[in-house]
This record gives C-alpha cells, structure tokens and sequence, in this order.
C-alpha cells in the first residue's frame, strides 16, 4: 500500500475484524489506506484518520481536494435538474463532496468528509481553514515557551500559519511532527506537575497570549440564535416537506382544490409551531450560557504584572486570581496556591460543597494526573461551577492555571451534549423506517400497475402520468410530518403543564416505547436525609453493645467520637454547617461545633482550609479542640475518605477514615478486625439500614512528619478498626405506589446504587421491587490471578454458595423460577472482561446491582439498551 504512515500509541486497541471493517470502509470512500502490523488499527495514513477515539463523538475524517472541472459538471447537473441534484446534496453532504472533489492526503485537503463511527454513519462536510500568525519583533525566538506542547507543533516555523477544521463547536488543528490533525483547547495531560509550575507559574508574555487566542478561539460559549428565516428554510427542506409540496401541486393539476388547501394549512400550522419551538428553546439556550462570556478576570501578565481582561480573552496557560465572593468561573483551571471551597451542582446536580486543593509541585517526570497524590479532580475547578469560599496560603493570592475554554470545558461539553445529542438507533425508527419503505414498495407496484392499465387504454401520456404520481401520494400520506408535528407539539404542551421540558421533542414518539426503569437508591427510593440510629464499636474481637443515638444514651470519649467529629468534610457558610448530609448527621451527633478561625495555629505544613473542631457548650471532653491538618476526600472509586488530625496541645498525628466496611476493613491490621465482621455487618444491611466503618492510626510526632511529602497510600494503611456506624434510610412515602404502577403498566424497574450489596437487595424487597417471594441469587465474579483463572461464583441468599470456572458458569442459567439477579460493581467490570458472553443473560434478570461506580452505571444503561428488550 502507498502512502506515508505515523502511528499514534493506543489509538485504537481493536481485533483483526474491526481493522478489516474499516479498511473496507476506506476502500469503498475511494480511499488508500495503510495496514499496521499486529493486527492493530493504531494507525494514521495520509488519507484518513480517526479522531475523539472511545468519545461519544469518535468520527472518521476523510481528506478530499476541490476539482474545477467537477465542479462545473456538478452546476451543469443542477441547471439541468432544475435544482434537484444540490437539493440532494443538501440532504447528504457526502454525495456533495464525491461529486465535486478528489481523495487526496490530509496535509492537502481542502475539504474533508466526517464520519461517525455509530450505527447512523452520519456525515458532515467540513471546509479546511487557515489562521495566519504574526512572527512578532524576534523571529528567531519561538512563539511558546513550552517547545513539547501541541500549539507548538501546529506553529512551528517557518511557514507561521495553521491548517485547522471546527466540527460541533470543537477545533481541530494540523500537527506538522505527527501530520495528523489534533483537538485544540487546553494544556496537553502529559504536562507533570513540576512543568506546570514552573512553564506556566509566571504567566504568559502578550505575544504568546495572542498566537494561543487565534489559534485556540476566544474563551466563550457563544449560541446562535438562528434568524427565523433560516429556520424555515431548514424546516421546509425535510425530505417529508418537500414531497408534500409535490403532492400538493400534484392534487392542484387534478382539481383536488380543497384537499390541497386543507393539507396547506395544516403544514403551515406545524411548520410555524415548529419553527417557533425550536426558536424559544435557542433563545433559552442563549441566555442560560450568556452571562459566562461577559465577566472580568485578573491575569499574569509576563514583565507587566497583573491586569485586569474579559473572560472571553483568557487562553490555555494564563495565570489568573480567584478572589472568592460567589465567583463563578469561566475556564477549567487548575489549582496552582492556595485553597477553595465549590458547589458543583451545576454539573453533577448536587449542591454538596466541593474542596479543592493545590497541585503539588512534584518532581515526578509523569503526566501530572497519574503524578498527583490525590484524585486530580480534586485539583480541577470546573467552569460554571461557584467558588464559594477560599484561603490563600501564607497570605498570597489564590491562583489558577487556565486548563481548557471555551466549549472544551465542562460547561462547554454541557451545552455540546444538548446541541449534538448522541444519535439514539431506538427500535421504534427503525420500524418506522421499515413500514415507510413497504408504502414506497407498494406505490411503486401500484405505480407500475397504473401505467400499465392507462397504457392499455390508451389513454392521454399526461393522464398517464398524473395518476401513476397520485398512487405514491395515496400510499405513502404526505401529510404525515405535519400530523406527527402537532402531535408531538400538542404532547409537548401537556408536559409543561405538569413540569417536565424536553430538549429533544422528537424523543416524546419513543416514551410509549420504554419498557425498563434505572434508579438509583439513596434520594432517589429513599429519603434524602439519613438519621443516625446506632454505633457498633469492636471490643475484645468481637463487638460491644450497640449504642443506640435514638435513647438517652451517651457518647463516651474515644477514638470513634473523635472520628465522628473530625472525619468529615464539612464548612460553614454565613454561619450555617453546609456539607453532605451523613456528615452533618454525623457531627451534629457528637455535639461539637467547627471553628474555621485557624490563624492562631499557624503551621508551615498544615492545609489552608483546616478546620478546628471544639466541644459544644454542653458537651465536656478531656481535650480543648482537634484540628484538622489535612483531608484525603472521599472518592467513589475508593469508597472512601480520610482526616488527618492532631489534637490542641498534643504532638501527635493522628489518621480518621471511614468508607465502605469491606474496603476500610481491608486497610485495616487483621488482628484488629473481629472475626465476626461479616454476619454481624450482615444483620444491618439485611434490614435495610446503610451501614459505614470507621478506623483510625497514630502516624507519630508531627515533628517528624511532613504532611506535604506523605502520600494517601502510606496513610491509609494498618489501621485499627473501631467499628460500624449504622444509619437508618427510609423508604419514600412514594416509592411504592410508583413502582407498583410501573409493574401494572409493565415497566421493568431496576436499582443501580453506590451503596451495600445486602442493603440494596432488602431495600428492593422492601420496596417492592423484588416481590418477597422471588429468590434472589448474589452474582460474584473474580479476574484471573497469577495461580487461578477468572471465575463465576453464585449463592442463594442465606443459602450455600457454589463456585463454577469459566467453563462451567454457563450452569447458573438453569431455570428457576422467578429469581432476580445481583451483583456489585466489581464483578460487573469481571463480567465485561471474561465472561462477556453471560451479561445479556444475565441482564434479562438482574435487579439490584450494587457498590456501582459512575463510569460502571453509565456502561450498564447502555449494556441494557443493547438488549432491546
């Protein structure tokens, strides 16, 4: 095969027949391709590319150059077809550009042809653009200061100007080094945290804050509201439109003058109501994303200081202040000094606030999300999201790296995801699409039957041909897209009236079509609040009487009270305790209050947001206050959260963690861990409450410590078990009803939660979602380990468990009688690995699947619409 090739590292990880599959692709587009050894499809060859692999907008970009005399053939084919032939080219772009232009390489396109890699293969025609630089005074001096950085590679002299396209809002930019074309739009991930300090510590100098903005774009989410007329004429251009206007004219020729006038109106009806709906729900758009293009920002200026700019100026790199005061911000950034607090339900719908902390200055060579100690979203702020508090350290500004703008943030994918929806292949439109094509089938044969009889006739060529088009107006109904317009409109009404909007209206056709229910539990089954009713604490290796908050009983002090009133992330906004409600339960429980007041306990390793936790005004305790030093966050994929702590006129150090109890019962010392942990956990869960663990560790002298050097690893480690805290979660007054009229209407619901595996199933007995009398059999999987292949194991509850291999697994699909399957999250990801064949089954019966992660729950959503069920 011809062609120059550069591979691209874990681009793509596909099998043989997925290479195959596209080549053919390419081969069918007219275009060369180029194999990769291996069987492999990482690979790039000057015709073609793959773009956004494993995104919801992965796409292949084909390369094609205009030709002049194609061209003029295609004006002459549509002066000839009256204009039909661009009328198909406006319903499919892809025949515009085999028409008119010539596969070439990437590095010369003019025109380069998109296609979604989706079962749609939808394309889109893009037009290949060119940004000119400026050389600036010193044309011998590079236009970045970091030399390894994508924009570099897409600048680089002599030549001073960038090839780039923009499909759905995004920028894609020609590398010269890997001659592909790359996504532009924030700072490269392999960037460690020393070079972001340090490359970008000191802000960028004007010249290079210039090239970025015109090669990147302006920092702004902009919606167009699209004039009316366009609107109309997109409308108006449907294919369904347009046969309507040729059965119209047709009907006129015959004399079917009121039959004619009355589908008019009804088309213009819909057009307008159409027209106007889409118009209201742009303007919406506008307004709700305007207000993040019109705000000022204090930015590093290298050799001028700090000044002030508009948020639509800022570009990847730049150095910025954030003053705190409700800010809302415009960019991703990241944290560079100092400390904040946010409230990130902008995004994810829950307004807990969020703690983020500095990117340390590592001097690990890697990429700085793998070098960060911590989650590194927890270095992240999101745009869009409110800042609502924030402490800078030893008295310096709060600073920021602007990491992605404009609609490469996570405001800006927000409003991509509602523009660009993912393409949804419901089973409803296929069979719509079948049933239309049997009513062309069928006009065609009674077209063809038509003619023959007139023919016979011998009657008149024109009759002839009036009738033959009248039979495809009587079996395919042109008034069909207005009838199914007003529908949806009229459907659409009806839902605003009872609170619910629908971005996409054409879903509503699909609604009647839902036969499976996902819910989450807690908020959601439940109630949102959690009241805490027991503490089980370990004693002697085993545990000690359950003390119940609902009586009279008292806390005495210890390690558990000392975890229940620091481990938490929990602040205080005008006064009032603000933080996820198990942790205000928590500490409410205890008695104690939160005194952010810090300044007196200057330490050069303690946190800027540090908490002091002191006694309440009733509340006698041997110690005057613990301050907290540091907190490991809680995350959903650690299951868990840490403190690091020392109490007031004490050098010791001390660690409070409480999680998930498998998981913090995994970190902590065997010895310390009673022997009977699991039935007694299961005698909780199995009535339904929600159920945490709590451990501590002494990590010594904070004089021979360094908070700043020590990891979330080393820390959370050997620990001392305390106990379980046991929460009760109620059933919402509503939930029942609800799904008993699922059931009636026979939806299938099903739980997908973060929560205890036997907490779930009881909750779902309870609710009644799994009927009392149904078995529910515990699904386990395990991945292959160095002495033991990958493993399927399954047990009646509160019944023996059976263990079967991989070959033997097949063996849990024997019948039984209304049984329900559950899982965890862990073995759902074993499942997908080695036993991916089983997932279907199991799906048609699993209910409860448990200790989910997101990523996990998005993936099962979409496991289950596979199913078409």
């Amino acid at each position: 095969m011809e062609g120059r090739a550069a591979k691209i590292p874990g681009l793509y990880a596909g099998g043989e027949a997925q290479v195959n599959s596209w080549c053919a692709d390419f081969v069918q587009s007219g275009v060369r391709y180029h194999r990769v050894m291996g069987g492999k499809a990482n690979y790039i060859d000057e015709h073609c590319q793959l773009i956004n692999h494993g995104e919801e907008n992965e796409m292949q970009m084909f390369a094609y150059k205009i030709q002049r005399c194609r061209q003029a053939l295609s004006i002459v084919g549509g002066i000839f077809t009256c204009g039909f032939l661009y009328l198909l080219f406006y319903w499919k772009p892809e025949w515009n550009v085999w028409a008119n232009c010539t596969p070439c390489s990437l590095e010369e396109a003019d025109i380069v042809l998109l296609r979604t890699t989706d079962d749609f293969k939808s394309y889109t025609r893009k037009v290949v653009r060119w940004a000119y630089l400026s050389p600036g005074s010193d044309r011998e001096k590079p236009l970045f200061q970091d030399q390894g950085s994508v924009l570099y590679k897409v600048t680089m002299y002599p030549e001073l100007k960038v090839r780039y396209i923009e499909a759905q809002k995004l920028r894609y930019a020609w590398d010269r080094m890997e001659h592909m074309f790359v996504r532009l739009g924030g700072l490269d991930d392999n960037l460690s945290c020393k070079d972001i300090h340090w490359k970008y510590g000191k802000g960028l100098c004007e010249e290079e804050e210039n090239v970025r903005r015109l090669i990147v774009g302006p920092n702004s989410i902009e919606i167009q509201i699209s004039p009316i007329w366009k609107l109309l004429f997109k409308e108006i251009l449907n294919p369904f439109y347009v046969f309507q206007v040729f059965s119209v004219c047709l009907w006129f020729s015959e004399s079917y003058n009121e039959y004619a006038i009355a589908i008019i109106i009804m088309t213009v009806i819909s057009v307008s109501l159409s027209v106007y709906d889409v118009r209201q729900q742009s303007v919406k758009l506008h307004k709700l994303v305007a207000e993040h293009n019109n705000m000022n920002v204090k930015v590093s200026r290298m050799g001028k200081g700090w000044e002030e700019i508009p948020s639509s100026q800022m570009v990847p790199g730049d150095i910025f202040q954030i003053t705190g005061n409700k800010q809302i911000l415009s960019c991703d950034a990241i944290l560079l000094s100092g400390s904040c607090i946010v409230n990130e339900s902008m995004l994810t719908g829950e307004s807990i606030p969020v703690t983020k902390s500095a990117l340390p200055q590592e001097s690990a060579s890697g990429p700085w999300k793998t070098s960060s100690p911590e989650d590194y979203k927890r270095h992240v702020l999101y745009c869009g999201t409110q800042v609502i508090q924030i402490k800078a350290a030893s008295g310096t500004a709060v600073q920021a790296v602007v990491l992605r703008t404009g609609f490469t943030t996570a405001k800006g994918e927000l409003v991509r995801s509602i523009l660009y929806p993912k393409p949804t292949d419901f089973k409803l439109y296929r069979d719509a699409t079948r049933f239309l094509m049997c009513l062309i089938a069928v006009a065609l044969i009674g077209m063809i039957y038509s003619v023959t009889i007139w023919t016979i006739s011998k009657a008149y060529a024109g009759d002839i041909v009036k009738k033959a088009l009248d039979v495809i107006t009587i079996a395919v109904p042109p008034a069909l897209p207005a009838a199914m317009t007003v529908g949806i409109i009229y459907a659409q009404g009806r839902l605003k009236k009872r609170g619910v909007f629908c971005i996409s209206p054409q879903r509503i056709n699909v609604c009647g079509q839902m036969n499976l229910v996902c819910f989450d539990k807690t908020g959601t089954l439940t109630e949102d609040g959690l009241d805490l009713w027991a503490l089980s604490e370990a004693k002697d290796h085993g545990f000690a009487p359950l003390l119940e908050f609902q009586t009279d009983a008292f806390l005495l002090w210890g390690p558990s009270y000392a975890a229940m009133a620091t481990c938490h992330s929990l602040i205080t906004i005008d006064g009032t305790i603000q933080g996820d409600p198990l942790d205000i339960k928590m500490f409410e429980a205890t008695g104690w209050v939160l005194d952010e007041n810090t300044e007196k306990f200057q330490s050069t390793q303690r946190d800027p947001l540090s908490l002091l936790v002191k006694p309440g005004p009733s509340i006698r305790a041997p110690v005057d206050g613990i301050l907290v030093l540091q907190q490991f966050p809680f995350s959903s994929s650690l299951q868990r959260m840490s403190v690091v702590t020392h109490v007031l006129d004490s050098d010791e150090l001390i660690l409070y963690m409480k999680g998930a109890p498998e998981k913090v019962a995994s970190l902590c010392q065997p010895e310390t861990v009673p022997l009977s942990f699991s039935s007694h956990l299961a005698v909780y869960t199995q009535q339904g409450f929600r159920v945490i663990a709590l451990a501590y560790r002494s990590l010594g002298s904070s004089e021979d410590i360094s908070l700043r050097k020590i990891s979330r690893e080393s820390a959370e480690m050997n620990l001392t078990f305390l106990g379980f805290l046991i929460l009760e979660n109620r059933l919402k007054v509503e939930t029942e009803p609800v799904l008993q009229e699922l059931r009636n209407a026979r939806i299938r619901s099903v739980m997908v939660t973060g929560d205890n595996l036997q907490t779930a199933v009881t909750v779902a007995k309870n609710s009644g979602m799994v009927p009392r009398s149904s078995k529910v059999i515990l699904v386990e999987a395990a991945p292959a380990t160095a002495s033991t292949q990958a493993y399927v194991s399954w047990s009646l509850v509160e019944e023996p468990r059976q263990n079967y291999g991989a070959i033997e697994s097949h063996v849990i699909m024997e019948p039984i009688t209304d049984y329900h399957f559950a899982m965890t999250g862990k073995s759902y990801e074993v499942l997908l690995q080695h036993f991916y064949h089983l997932v279907p089954k199991l799906l048609l019966n699993g209910t409860i699947f448990a200790r989910m992660a997101p990523g996990q729950k998005a993936s099962l959503v979409e496991e289950f619409q596979k199913l078409e069920l």
